[in-house]
């Protein structure tokens, strides 16, 4: 397999997890081991998009037990028999090839994966930010030698961009430093917020600037959060922030 694999760098290795668990979509060439009419063929692939149940293939890297994966969409991009071209995106953990052999299988002529391109992870997109080894290292150069560091900036994306498919949650600057010492969201310190967040959602923490501050969990809902006055709105999971960016606010008596 070939394409796009975000790589992160020291703090913004913290996200990584996220990425993993974020949709994908490939290209993929599936060889059919019979004729099959390419009206049936599309029936059969159309069948396919929704949830559906799969056992990883025996060659994989997990426990091969049945598992419900969703299929958000795949499209016939091209057809010359026995080669089928389709685009697939599908939730995190979908092994396409379990699934192009499982399309064969109903088709009764049988298929096999013959390439697999991954086009994104996430909001990293093949056609947008996939970056060659070799331009990476021309880049390095210009930076050490020329000292240009614009094509290695250019290349480099800041960390708030691995979390744009998150919903954000935009909080106070008075509540950033709480944050970065580990402190759970509380409702007061929230300026705004992405609509359509439920309990249980993965966020990104955001300042008013759209500085990533750390991630979390959501403990209640968009509504419920606009709703309330106190209480704990995102349990806070990863922090990316350094505690020394915003002024400590919190923790401190008043002077008598």
């Amino acid at each position: 397999m070939s394409g796009v694999l975000p790589v992160a760098l020291e703090s913004a290795s913290k996200i990584i997890g996220y990425l993993m668990l974020s949709t994908k979509e490939y290209v993929a060439v599936m060889q059919l081991h019979g004729h099959v009419s390419e009206k049936r063929l599309k029936e059969v692939i159309k069948s396919f998009i929704g949830r559906i149940y799969q056992k990883p293939p025996v060659r994989s890297s997990v426990k091969r037990a049945l598992r419900i994966k969703e299929i958000y969409n795949i499209e016939i991009l091209e057809i010359q028999y026995p080669f089928v071209l389709m685009r697939i995106e599908c939730e995190h953990g979908t092994y396409v090839r379990k699934l192009i052999h499982d399309i064969g299988d109903i088709l009764g002529a049988g298929a096999h994966m013959r390439e697999l391109r991954r086009t994104r992870t996430g909001p990293f997109k093949e056609d947008e930010t996939l970056v060659t080894m070799h331009e990476l290292s021309e880049a390095t150069y210009m930076w050490k030698q020329m000292n240009d560091d614009k094509p290695l900036s250019d290349i480099i994306l800041p960390v708030e961009f691995g979390v744009s498919h998150l919903p954000k949650v935009i909080i106070m600057d008075g509540a950033v430093s709480a944050i970065t010492h580990g402190a759970d969201l509380a409702v007061p310190g929230i300026a705004m917020l992405h609509e359509g967040i439920r309990p249980g959602d993965a966020v990104g923490i955001f300042t008013l600037k759209g500085e990533l501050v750390a991630t979390g969990i959501a403990r209640m809902s968009t509504e419920q959060i606009i709703q309330s006055t106190k209480g704990i709105a995102v349990k806070t999971k990863r922090v990316i922030m350094n505690k020394d960016t915003y002024p400590r606010l919190w923790g401190r008596r008043k002077s008598q």
